[in-house]
């Protein structure tokens, strides 16, 4: 049944135009929001249509690198089935080896040796399973001969700030090997860190029999006609390595002669220490019971072995074991106690009682020299360092040779660096000049007590790390020719070139007087 507007009209409070009002914005709003939802769908699809395309992109790329996985793994195993390759290392010109392996095994002698050398490199090759030609030890020796004296041929920059380190090595007869290193104050590692063998740089070595002040006056000057003078020559307490410097003052007005902190605080400690007349009496039970112990239950109590030379700069590890025996001794609840028996350790090392009191001072004296070396060594010579090495060796000394030594010690660094201008800073230790004698013999191995050979050219060779640039450079200016004329110049007739000798002719004279 149809209904008239007229009718409908009647039933609402509200004019009819505001009815239609409201009717006409409610169809507005819902055709608004068909809008806006068929632009979220039309949205909603693109971003899906993004997604599907993104993943089928994906899902390309994940075949591709399954691809290259299987590929790699394939080649991984190939590999694994082929024997080994050998870098690329061309050889270098004239030469049947490349860089690459006369590099490394020059390095390898600075580590294992001469011959070790030649068997690291066998077994290496034979574990990668390459077929290679490799040197032997007589052809790295020579290589390391090259470099060594190329090192002593090596242009240094000329500055105002150099420092020479002196010293002289000896090992059999009346031959010592003249060593000089040099280093930059300005190249010198910042405080709390020590000088390493890459800060110095090899002047010179040169073997002789007689050195004399006359004698080191005149290397000196040598040295500073082809470097400058330098700043300071550093040495230990050699009379003739001290007053053969003092020439260099002609050469440099300002040149001063600094000497090794730690071998006068080893001079003053042997004073001290072995001044001491307990101290003879304490190196004769520590001989009798070293015999005594060494081949019994009690050898890991055995005292160290006493060192020919230098025995003071040493004398810290008898001291050290001193105190642990005596503290042993005094701890019978220790593990260690059930290692031995009671009475045994009681009557081989009872007798360290005695020596109580004597060694408590004599550890406080080790104590400030280790404390002093640790300071020169890491801080160096600087305007204050005395009253800084005053604090780094303790305030608190119960003993009073232990105060006497180290008020010696902090007077000695006092008045070296009144020597100094303001604001230098100078090295005032030779520690890293021993340890380059250390390598040297290390490298020379049982021949180290036979004397000097060929192998002193080789010397600048173990300072330094090798790498590719320096073997070039070596190579391009020492030729094998250049070696046999520096060791002919400086060595001649070697100790064990007269022993051949020696043996040879009474070997042919033997012979001749067997067939008569």
């Amino acid at each position: 049944m149809s209904v008239s507007c007229t009718e409908v009209r009647g039933q609402y409070k509200s004019p009819l135009r505001v009815v239609a009002r409201v009717l006409w914005r409610s169809r507005e709003r819902k055709a608004r929001k068909c809008r806006d939802l068929r632009q979220q769908l039309d949205e909603a699809k693109r971003r899906i249509a993004r997604q599907e395309a993104a993943a089928e992109r994906h899902r390309e790329e994940m075949r591709k690198l399954r691809q290259q996985i299987g590929r790699l793994e394939a080649e991984n195993q190939r590999l694994a089935r082929a024997p080994g390759r050998w870098r690329d290392d061309p050889p270098l010109k004239g030469h049947q080896f490349g860089c690459r392996l006369i590099c490394l095994a020059v390095n390898l002698v600075r580590v294992v040796g001469l011959r070790a050398s030649e068997r690291v490199l066998k077994m290496v090759t034979k574990w990668l399973g390459v077929e290679k030609n490799l040197p032997c030890w007589t052809t790295i020796r020579q290589w390391v001969l090259r470099v060594g004296v190329a090192a002593l041929k090596e242009p240094l920059t000329p500055a105002e700030d150099w420092v020479w380190m002196a010293d002289h090595s000896n090992q059999i007869g009346p031959e010592k090997a003249l060593v000089v290193l040099g280093v930059r104050a300005a190249e010198m590692p910042p405080p709390g860190k020590t000088l390493k063998q890459a800060h110095v740089h090899l002047l010179t070595v040169r073997p002789g029999t007689v050195w004399k002040r006359e004698d080191m006056a005149s290397a000196y000057r040598q040295l500073a006609q082809r470097y400058g003078a330098p700043r300071a020559v550093l040495c230990d307490g050699a009379v003739e390595l001290r007053d053969g410097a003092n020439g260099l003052k002609n050469e440099r007005g300002d040149t001063i002669v600094l000497q090794d902190f730690k071998h006068k605080a080893a001079t003053w400690l042997q004073a001290t220490v072995g001044g001491d007349p307990r101290f003879a009496e304490f190196n004769t039970h520590l001989a009798s019971t070293r015999a005594a112990i060494q081949q019994t239950e009690l050898a890991h109590l055995t005292p160290p072995g006493k060192k020919p030379k230098a025995r003071f700069m040493n004398l810290g590890r008898t001291l050290e074991w001193a105190a642990a025996v005596l503290w042993l001794l005094e701890h019978p609840q220790a593990k260690s106690h059930t290692l031995v028996a009671p009475e045994r350790l009681e009557d081989k090392l009872g007798w360290l009682r005695s020596f109580a009191a004597e060694l408590a001072a004599w550890r406080e004296c080790q104590q400030v020299v280790n404390a002093g070396v640790k300071f020169i060594n890491e801080q160096g010579l600087f305007r204050g360092a005395g009253e800084l090495l005053r604090a780094a060796m303790g305030t608190n000394l119960t003993h009073a040779t232990g105060k006497q030594l180290a008020q010696r010690l902090v007077d000695f660094v006092t008045a070296a660096e009144d020597l100094l201008k303001e604001g230098e800073r100078l090295p005032m230790s030779t520690e890293i000049l021993e340890s380059s004698f250390s390598l040297y013999k290390q490298l020379e191995r049982q021949h180290s007590k036979g004397g000097f050979t060929s192998l002193l050219a080789g010397f600048g060779a173990l300072l330094k790390t090798a790498t590719e640039e320096t073997i070039q450079r070596a190579f391009a200016t020492v030729s094998v020719k250049d070696v046999r004329q520096w060791i002919y110049e400086n060595l001649g007739d070697t100790l064990s070139s007269k022993r051949l000798a020696t043996y040879k002719e009474f070997q042919s004279a033997t012979k001749l007087a067997t067939v008569t």
